[in-house]
């Protein structure tokens, strides 16, 4: 067929794939470019490490602490990092997991699994909440005088140092990723320094002035911070697994971008979400029904490859319309 032919413009499109650059027909094929980098491999790997290795090494110290003073808030904070060594344990799965490349099974990927991940975490964080309540219940009917409070104090102190590198490293990895399961991980674990830190007060105040009514009541206030980094997770976990759209400013920059090229009139059907690390964008192309196949096919690849410059990370599916050919178009409240 001869490139130059004019042919209007019918059904068309072109996708983001891995299998190199070719023409079949009416579907073209680019380079996949969604591909997650070895450098985010690599760090997101080692965020899960890290995360696993510091939530197990508050637990010995944590432990030790606890039988020392029988604090009741360093319980709590003991019982937070045990269920962090399984919540980092499930993350470093589900990542282990997202990052497999797309199979016959899986054509679009295994993104879903850190939104999954973020679930679970929700979930241990929710039941932990419940153990902390009825215990510091029970101490608020019995107060208990808190003993060997330096001790609980430097352990305290240790844990927000410790908890500090480690919400320093995973906001590294947030900004290189994106990634939300390490993203709700770092959430917790920014958390857990006020947690210590509400601690350390609370220990001060019961050897200090007496107040052993401190030690449970900031406990049930620990409680509450917790259930609400809970639901947060929660909320940012099921937006990705419903599939939500991207942020306006995201679709807005999407339509700018289209629009920008010579010989695109206008666009439609314009759909977004996210998996994991990867971004889909779909669209129709509006375009002059008499140009050439050959160059509709031209414009879009140019779109496309714009599109995938500004969301490096994103799988294009573009579909060409000629200008004016009326068609059934989906419409969201």
């Amino acid at each position: 067929m001869d490139n130059g032919a004019v042919i209007p413009v019918t059904d068309t499109s072109t996708i983001n794939n891995s299998a190199g650059s070719k023409t079949a027909g009416n579907d073209a094929v680019v380079g996949n470019s969604a591909t997650i980098s070895v450098e985010s491999q690599h760090l997101l790997r080692l965020a899960t490490y890290a995360s696993v290795s510091v939530a197990a090494v508050l637990i010995v110290f944590k432990f030790g602490a606890w039988v020392v003073t029988d604090s009741v808030s360093l319980l709590s904070t003991m019982i937070d990092s045990m269920l962090d060594v399984l919540a980092s344990l499930v993350n470093l799965i589900a990542i282990r997991h997202a990052l497999q490349p797309a199979d016959r099974e899986h054509r679009f990927g295994h993104g879903k699994a850190e939104p999954l991940a973020g679930l679970a975490q929700a979930a241990f964080i929710s039941g932990s909440a419940v153990f902390l309540v009825l215990e510091s219940a029970e101490r608020l009917v019995q107060p208990k005088e808190v003993i060997s409070t330096d001790i609980g104090l430097m352990v305290m102190v240790f844990s927000i140092v410790l908890t500090l590198a480690l919400v320093g490293f995973q906001r590294f990895v947030v900004a290189k990723t994106g990634s939300v399961a390490i993203k709700a991980d770092s959430l917790h674990y920014q958390t857990d320094v006020l947690v210590n830190l509400s601690v350390i007060v609370s220990l001060l105040l019961a050897s200090k002035l007496g107040w052993t009514l401190a030690d449970p009541i900031f406990a049930i206030g620990i409680v509450a911070y917790i259930l609400w980094g809970a639901i947060s997770i929660g909320r940012s976990s099921l937006r990705f697994l419903m599939d939500h759209e991207l942020p306006d400013e995201d679709r807005t920059r999407i339509r700018e971008i289209s629009l920008s090229h010579a010989g695109v009139i206008d666009i439609h059907d314009l759909r977004t979400r996210s998996s994991g690390q990867q971004t889909f964008i779909q669209l129709h192309l509006e375009m002059d029904g008499n140009m050439s196949l050959f160059d509709a096919h031209e414009i879009s690849d140019a779109v496309e490859l714009s599109l995938q410059g500004a969301f490096p990370t994103a799988e294009v599916l573009i579909h060409e319309d000629p200008e004016g050919v009326e068609e059934h178009r989906a419409e969201f409240e």
